[in-house]
């Protein structure tokens, strides 16, 4: 009896369309002569109110590409075309298991700094890239913020944060 292939997830999501969403997917890749499998959250280890799509970790790669170069209609963005909202993406981080809290550092560095961002990114697929994104206006002046965070290191920022928590318990200290 042959061995059943280890299966990895490609797609997961708990949105009010998940299972129409998996369905889609699970034609297009099953159009494309792949092997995936739809799981609710009946199968050992799916979380609560999530549908996923498995394949074969061999097929991986291939199918993760077509699902990338098929977004799904609730997927594609209308953007805002205002030349104020343009963003460009200061940080980029994927495949490191601390991109996560690394993308929220930095958020935390620029927005105490007065500058918004916006985060990229989920805890859910974690295979995905986080990324920091800031108007265009500010990104040089985010890219060096971060840049003096990073030369500064740790011990900087517990310092800055020691300060911060004194003036707010001492006023004018």
């Amino acid at each position: 009896m042959a061995e059943a292939p280890e299966l990895v997830t490609i797609y997961r999501s708990m949105d009010e369309t998940a299972k129409e969403d998996c369905e889609t997917l699970l034609d297009l890749l099953t159009a494309e002569g792949l092997t995936p499998v739809l799981l609710d959250d009946t199968a050992p280890g799916v979380p609560s109110g999530v549908y996923e799509l498995q394949v074969p970790a061999a097929d991986a790669a291939r199918a993760e590409e077509l699902v990338k170069a098929n977004p799904l209609p609730d997927e594609v963005e209308t953007v805002d075309d205002a030349e104020e909202m343009d963003l460009e993406t200061i940080y980029h981080s994927e495949g490191s298991t601390t991109a996560e809290l690394e993308t929220l550092a930095i958020k935390n560095v620029l927005e105490s700094n007065g500058i918004a961002t916006v985060v990229v990114g989920d805890s859910v697929l974690p295979n995905f890239p986080f990324e920091v994104r800031v108007t265009k206006e500010h990104a040089e002046r985010a890219k060096q913020l971060i840049a003096e965070a990073q030369a500064a290191g740790p011990a900087a920022a517990d310092e800055a944060e020691l300060e911060s928590e004194r003036s707010a318990v001492e006023p004018g200290a």
